[in-house]
């Protein structure tokens, strides 16, 4: 059975600048573990897009003025596993197998998909759980190398 070696959890506002701090301090968090270049990047990419999501999609709807909030959870694990767990109280997501479509948005504009795609394919596992109205939550597991 695996055992939590260390975690911690962040709220952040969700703001834009934002997104390199959660980088950033993933980057730090893990750091005890050693992981490679090659996997610290795949970390900081999956936790962009997450974060981003949260920004853009979640909290698309919130009055002038108003911001929402990120929720981080980060645990690491003996088994040199890394779970970050990102939620919000946004807008959430009525279709969940719908939003994972790559060029699926509920923005407008230049953006690409919501980027379950590519948060699918930098860690081992992607989970994600949503309610309209009432939130998103997008948990991600990394497996490091021995």
């Amino acid at each position: 059975m695996r055992k939590i070696i260390n975690e911690m959890k962040v709220r952040i506002p969700a703001r834009s600048t934002n997104e390199a701090v959660m980088r950033g301090v993933v980057s730090a968090f893990c750091a005890e573990l050693n992981p490679t270049v090659e996997e610290l990047g795949d970390l900081r990419c999956a936790v962009s897009e997450a974060v981003t999501n949260s920004i853009i999609h979640g909290y698309r709807d919130l009055p002038e003025g108003k911001i929402g909030y990120i929720y981080i959870s980060l645990r690491l694990y003996d088994t040199r596993e890394i779970s970050v767990e990102i939620s919000d109280n946004g807008c959430g997501i009525e279709d969940i197998e719908k939003a994972k479509r790559p060029m699926f948005t509920t923005g407008c504009g230049e953006r690409c998909g919501m980027g379950f795609l590519v948060m699918e394919s930098f860690t081992d596992s992607l989970t994600v759980k949503s309610k309209p109205n009432r939130g998103t939550t997008v948990l991600m597991r990394k497996i490091l190398k021995p």
